[in-house]
């Protein structure tokens, strides 16, 4: 393992105490106050969307410069409709429950202790992620209302970006008089900042790696503090042959067109063969006209309607999370090979299935293994904000402590509170 830089290890070491110290008041602060640093967060995004947004273009410039994919610039394209979103985000934080302090379970033992679980901060949340400042926002809010410190890193793609975000949000949580430390960026270290952070052991509680394959498996193998690894989405969607056809037309399109460099955006198409002939050409010539190239198996071209563009697809296309415009097509052998299909190649975190008979899509429910099931609605509603938790600091592909998408419920752990009257074990 290559060592880290000595002075960097240093310094990140000294931003992950302040952020202990942080931590400490956060666990403390009552939810009003959390609540009125988060609205200030919000508001202080809205006074400055000007110079958030220039320093924006700045980054987009240098990422076409450096060749970014069209995935990846498009994370890292801000607006103002995607600044509004990143507000709201913010401000239904103030409107959910404060985890900290809830009681999970609680009883009375025989001999008169009583024991109460209660939610408690994880602490100090490293955050490390390619080309989304949304996630600057999101984390620090989710971080904040949860009583958590974070420590952000961005990545260079966006390093404009997020520098003004952070900025902005320190001095909004300054300025509500909670600790400014509950929002701290390393990116000004680079790659051996984020080496360093993932060796920080006994200063940082939770790493949560947002991105594609490479960063995340590089985090998970390397990391020497606890990770959760989250958001590989190679996600299917299967029309069963007693599917609603433009019911399942419709969710297909979604899941595939509607932001298609999202981990939720499907990659694969399973058909019924029983409803393939009359199914394939439709959807297939609706996803032609979205521009999405296509990887057909067998039997699927055999259905493609006349002079549409596709390439054959290879063993790889249905292991690979496409974050653009692509897409893997085949036709099965009804609900247990696209059952089959999908536990061989999924990686765990969005299935879809359209049909109407209920005991199909429970089957389908049963017998998959990923974190979200959606029976007849699109894979793109795998996400915090749909779900009813506020933003999210990622999506849980793992089955320890969290799955799924993660909200402030997430981000704490617990703590047993026994109060005795002078009971001693015998």
């Amino acid at each position: 393992m290559t060592q880290v830089d000595p002075a960097v290890a240093d310094a990140v070491a000294a931003v992950a105490r302040r952020s202990r110290l942080a931590a400490r008041r956060l666990a403390l602060t009552p939810r009003r106050l959390k609540d009125q640093a988060l609205l200030a967060m919000a508001d202080a995004l809205v006074e400055a969307s000007d110079e958030v947004l220039a320093a924006n273009r700045l980054d987009l410039v240098g990422g076409r410069e450096a060749g970014l994919s069209a995935a990846l610039l498009d994370r890292l394209a801000l607006s103002p409709e995607r600044i509004v979103g990143i507000v709201e985000a913010l401000r239904e934080l103030v409107g959910l429950a404060d985890p900290v302090g809830q009681v999970v379970r609680g009883s009375t033992l025989p001999n008169g202790l009583r024991l109460r679980q209660i939610r408690v901060p994880m602490g100090v949340v490293g955050m490390i992620y390619e080309a989304r400042p949304n996630v600057t926002a999101d984390a620090a809010g989710l971080g904040l209302k949860s009583g958590n410190a974070v420590i952000l890193r961005g990545g260079g793609a966006a390093l404009r970006t997020n520098g003004v975000i952070v900025g902005l949000l320190r001095r909004a949580v300054g300025g509500a008089g909670l600790p400014e430390d509950a929002v701290q960026t390393i990116d000004q270290h680079g790659r051996e900042g984020v080496r360093a952070l993932m060796r920080a052991r006994g200063l940082v509680d939770l790493l949560v790696p947002r991105g594609g394959a490479g960063l995340i498996q590089t985090v998970v193998r390397e990391a020497q503090v606890p990770v959760i690894e989250t958001g590989v989405g190679n996600c299917h969607v299967y029309v069963d042959g007693a599917a609603d056809q433009d019911k399942a037309l419709a969710i297909v399109l979604n899941s595939k067109v509607q932001r298609p460099s999202v981990c939720n955006a499907a990659e694969t198409l399973l058909v019924d063969q029983a409803v393939a002939a009359e199914f394939l050409p439709r959807v297939l010539a609706e996803l032609g006209q979205a521009r999405v190239k296509l990887h057909l198996d067998g039997r699927a071209a055999a259905l493609a309607p006349a002079g549409l563009a596709w390439d054959a697809a290879a063993e790889s296309d249905w292991l690979t999370e496409y974050h653009d415009l692509e897409m893997a097509v085949a036709v099965v052998d009804g609900l247990e090979a696209a059952i089959a299909h999908i536990q061989r190649y999924s990686s765990g975190h969005t299935e879809a299935i359209c049909t109407e008979d209920l005991r199909r899509a429970q089957a389908f429910a049963d017998q998959l293994d990923s974190a979200v099931i959606m029976i007849n609605a699109s894979t793109r509603f795998t996400d915090g904000g749909q779900f009813g938790l506020g933003a999210e600091i990622g999506i849980s592909t793992q089955k320890l402590h969290a799955r799924g998408p993660m909200g402030l419920a997430e981000l704490t752990s617990t703590k047993w509170i026994c109060l005795g009257d002078g009971q001693v074990r015998e």
